[in-house]
């Protein structure tokens, strides 16, 4: 029992025992020990089938051969310089590369900081006030979208974090996802949005997938009312291809923050878009954004092993994540029909979640009506199966290309005996 050891000392020096809301979980979270390829192993000495994966951040898989061997290579050279490297601007290179929306980018830590830059830099180009976001899209923990977000937020049930302004969440209007149509009311009604940012595929809230059109129609609505279009590709940034949600669904976003698979399990994230956008940033511009550990040799090449890697084998591993998952996802709709349990189950390249509802699942309203009581049934069975998802109703089931067949097997066997579970 060390991980319930671990875990009430940890309440003692961190508040709740845990370093981020979405990993805590009843009665007790446990802690990890090490990891490899497609498993995380506990302190218990449980081995664990991994598809939280970071959250969608090892795309690669635990410890990839290519990004430890770039990180020991810097390692021998040095962890921080807090000037400018030649390795730096290689992989914006590669980020441009895989991104033709991005004609500038600029390296940050987070995905919150990414997207906190994002929005300043939009208020700082329109030299405007509000922001759209859209119900249930997740943009990290800061006031300015932390009003019906997704992830932690939404499975603790908070609307708007008690500490945050008023008056800056005042300035954030939210929309319907999947609402074109309401995005157009609200611009027509509101002359002072400085952006629009949404999640292309919503992540955040299980998974939620754009409807025909959508993203295409926010993109003219957004284009007609001279607002910039910002595509938070945290989550999908090289997971859902190697150019993100923007290549799959070929839309052109005018700002777009990366982060998560960026570094593969390294802390990396970043902000790019248009030029005349992108310059607004100090020095060159008046939109101030700085940080001491930003484009650190370290993640960097992690990130360049990263992009490589991915760029190299994409015909190979975009294709068997794909294959996978629509596997994974149908085998489980399959179980859950045949116990005659009320399900949805949305999917597409590497990610998908099951909800335990009548009605599809579209939007921050329809996933909330899921059952999340049953949820939680069916994770202590996969647990207990030794297959880890993420906690929560409202994030993602993550493939990793370290996923091999015989995970998958005794994957669909985990969620034969947890569905049974749900039924009973």
């Amino acid at each position: 029992m060390n991980s319930k050891k671990l875990f009430t000392e940890a309440k003692k020096v961190i508040p709740a025992g845990v370093n981020s809301p979405v990993r805590y979980f009843e009665p007790y979270p446990f802690f990890v020990k090490k990891s490899q390829g497609s498993s995380i192993w506990d302190e218990d000495g449980n081995q664990y089938i991994d598809f939280c994966n970071g959250y969608g951040a090892l795309l690669l898989g635990h410890r990839r051969k290519e990004i430890i061997s770039a990180v020991s290579n810097q390692l021998k050279r040095g962890t921080l310089f807090c000037t400018p490297t030649e390795l730096e601007i290689k992989l914006s290179k590669l980020i441009i590369g895989n991104f033709p929306s991005i004609e500038k980018v600029r390296l940050v830590n987070t995905g919150s900081e990414a997207t906190m830059t994002a929005i300043r830099l939009a208020r700082g180009y329109t030299k405007k006030k509000k922001i759209i976001k859209f119900e249930g899209c997740y943009h990290g923990a800061h006031d300015s979208v932390l009003v019906k977000a997704g992830s932690g937020s939404a499975h603790h049930g908070i609307s708007v974090s008690e500490g945050g302004l008023p008056e800056v969440s005042k300035n954030t209007l939210v929309v319907q996802y999947n609402n074109s149509q309401e995005l157009e009311r609200v611009l027509k009604k509101n002359k002072d949005v400085a952006g629009v940012i949404v999640e292309p595929i919503l992540a955040n809230m299980g998974l939620i997938l754009p409807e025909k059109d959508f993203l295409s129609d926010i993109r003219k609505i957004t284009k007609n009312h001279n607002v910039p279009l910002i595509f938070d590709e945290v989550v999908t940034g090289f997971r859902v291809s190697p150019g993100g949600a923007q290549q799959h669904f070929g839309i052109k976003p005018d700002i777009t923050t990366l982060g998560k698979a960026l570094g593969n399990g390294f802390v990396i994230a970043a902000v790019g878009g248009r030029k005349e956008i992108m310059n607004q940033l100090t020095p060159g511009g008046k939109v101030y954004q700085a940080s001491t550990f930003a484009g650190n040799p370290i993640s960097v090449s992690a990130s360049i092993a990263s992009i490589t890697t991915m760029n190299k084998l994409k015909n190979k591993i975009y294709p068997k994540l794909a294959q996978y998952c629509a596997l994974l996802s149908r085998a489980i709709d399959d179980i859950a029909s045949d116990l005659k349990i009320p399900h949805q189950i949305n999917f597409t390249s590497s990610m998908f979640q099951i909800f335990f509802t009548n009605k599809p699942v579209t939007d921050y309203r329809t996933s909330k009506k899921a059952d999340a009581k049953k949820f939680q049934k069916m994770f202590r069975s996969l647990l207990k199966s030794g297959i880890f998802i993420a906690p929560s109703q409202f994030e993602t089931v993550f493939l990793s290309d370290a996923h091999t067949k015989a995970d998958l097997n005794k994957t669909l066997n985990a969620y034969h005996t947890a569905l049974k579970s749900v039924k009973n």
